[in-house]
């Protein structure tokens, strides 16, 4: 039998953009990973993208993300969600769809990690452009998630992981991004979920 390593694509935005090296080193000589060089951003992007960041690339295992870029609150968009929810929902399930149907791989979803509302404020103050909350994390997730359980697409919970350590002890300071230790943290988890659903 002729070994050939898993072929992983991840998806997803600064906080994958984070871990992605993490995920490398940890599953160096089980897997090839690959993620584009480009922030993910929100699922209309992600969307916009697939055929270029996974469809051409035909991987065997797709770990993806969205929804940091989705749920922030644009100023001048008069307090509204840059993607609302409901086209969230939309756009969440063409796009696990799609990878079904385009590449056969695994599909594996990550949820988004929490905000810490205080510090992302004070954070987005600085720019005046736009805000982000946890209790929408926590609304976003939920409606992913539920698409996921209907689709029967399994569930890499990030939120999850950075709720039970605190999410305080692993971020930057900005309220969203991560330390090196914390990158570290989420991949782990990343690279357990890989190793887990793993096509047998």
């Amino acid at each position: 039998m002729v070994f050939r390593m898993l072929r992983a694509i991840l998806i997803g935005d600064s906080i994958r953009l984070g871990y992605q090296s993490h995920v490398q080193r940890l599953l160096a000589g089980e897997a090839e990973v690959w993620g584009p060089e480009a922030n993910g951003g929100h699922a209309v992007n992600v969307l916009m993208h697939l055929h270029l960041w996974a469809k051409h690339r035909q991987p065997d295992l797709i770990h993806i993300n969205c929804g940091l870029h989705d749920l922030r609150t644009d100023h001048f968009g008069g307090g509204e969600s840059l993607v609302p929810l409901p086209v969230y929902a939309l756009y969440v399930e063409r796009m696990l769809r799609y990878l079904r149907i385009h590449t056969g791989a695994v599909v594996v979803w990550a949820t988004t990690t929490p905000v810490i509302d205080a510090a992302a404020k004070a954070e987005h103050a600085r720019w005046n452009d736009f805000d982000r909350s946890d209790a929408d994390v926590r609304a976003y997730n939920g409606v992913a998630t539920a698409i996921c359980a209907r689709l029967g697409v399994p569930v890499n919970d990030l939120e999850a992981v950075v709720r039970a350590r605190g999410p305080e002890t692993m971020q930057n300071g900005d309220g969203v991004h991560y330390t090196e230790a914390g990158s570290a943290i989420l991949a782990e988890a990343v690279a357990a979920a890989i190793r887990a659903h793993r096509p047998r």
